[in-house]
């Protein structure tokens, strides 16, 4: 386990590496101008020519790289090219925020999703199946801003029951006011459990039809016994992969409900920093993402060794 660990740990590291040098060369070939977006469409050519040196923009793409890959090792998120304060402190409360919802959600998404999947694959081919599966196929369907303007209109405009935004003034903890965070919360839970049902009915299905289950069914157990204790652990084992990956889906995936409800989160912090070109929050945003992918992912290997030791080998 511990050389599995650390084997994935190196791997992890290379991939943020080659994440974060990709998205600085894609980013530095977009058209446009940092110095021209910043100053605005009234500044002039020598106005810009100097922010550029200022900023170190006239400098190679791969000195800038190396120069900004030096701070990242020390801890150092560099400075917002658009409000020239420090990235870091920024960057780590958009984090919070986004940690907050996205864990709000897994922690609603997992077991009402878990829980249909079974239901669903126990009662397989009955009306309470296809009415299980086609509910959560057409919520998986759907886009999540279709979804949050579809909430906002019911509990917000039509009913007037929650709020429609989840702004949060500078200073103010997102828990200020619950409410706000109700209907955020509700997307994201939707379209995970959507996903978490299917995973676990598809895996719940070919456990249950597994010699091992049948042999405890022919020995007497009871039906409930075989489906918690026999077959379900085996069948969480794709399904806990699943939730491992969706962790750092609910960071970097959250761009679009956190722009409908206006929620400060990371989402929203890379929208901003693409709109205004801004290299450096961009990149370390880009890696937290990345980080929260590779690290869900780690986590979800290692609960399925645990859950079956036959993956050690």
């Amino acid at each position: 386990m511990v050389t599995f660990v650390v084997r994935r740990l190196a791997f992890m590291m290379l991939i943020l590496v080659s994440v974060s040098f990709l998205t600085f060369l894609i980013v530095n070939v977009l058209p446009g101008d940092v110095a021209n977006t910043i100053l605005g469409d009234f500044a002039t050519p020598d106005q810009v020519e100097a922010l550029r040196q200022r900023l170190g923009l006239n400098q190679p793409v791969l000195y800038r790289y190396v120069e900004w890959a030096a701070g990242m090792v020390h801890g150092d998120f560099g400075i917002s090219l658009k409000t020239n304060q420090p990235i870091g402190p920024t960057l780590w409360g958009r984090l919070k925020n986004s940690l907050i919802l996205a864990s709000l959600g897994l922690a609603v998404a997992i077991p009402i999703g878990i829980g249909l999947g079974v239901v669903a694959a126990v009662y397989k081919g009955s009306f309470l199946d296809r009415a299980i599966t086609t509910t959560v196929v057409i919520i998986f369907a759907l886009p999540e801003y279709v979804i949050g303007l579809a909430l906002i209109l019911i509990f917000s405009i039509r009913w007037n029951l929650l709020p429609a935004s989840s702004l949060v003034l500078p200073g103010q903890s997102v828990f200020s006011n619950p409410l706000t965070l109700v209907l955020p919360i509700a997307v994201v839970a939707l379209g995970m459990l959507a996903y978490f049902c299917q995973v676990t009915r598809a895996s719940m299905i070919a456990t249950l039809n597994s010699g091992y289950v049948r042999t405890a069914v022919l020995k007497g157990l009871h039906k409930r016994s075989v489906v918690v204790k026999h077959a379900l652990r085996n069948a969480m084992i794709p399904t806990l992969a699943e939730i491992g990956l969706s962790f750092g889906y609910s960071l970097g995936g959250l761009v679009v409900i956190e722009t409908v409800f206006s929620y400060p989160g990371i989402g929203q912090f890379l929208v901003q920093a693409i709109q205004n070109r801004d290299i450096p929050a961009l990149q370390a945003a880009v890696i937290v993402v990345a980080a929260a992918y590779s690290i869900g992912n780690l986590i979800a290997d290692v609960g399925s060794l645990a859950l079956n030791p036959k993956l050690r080998v």
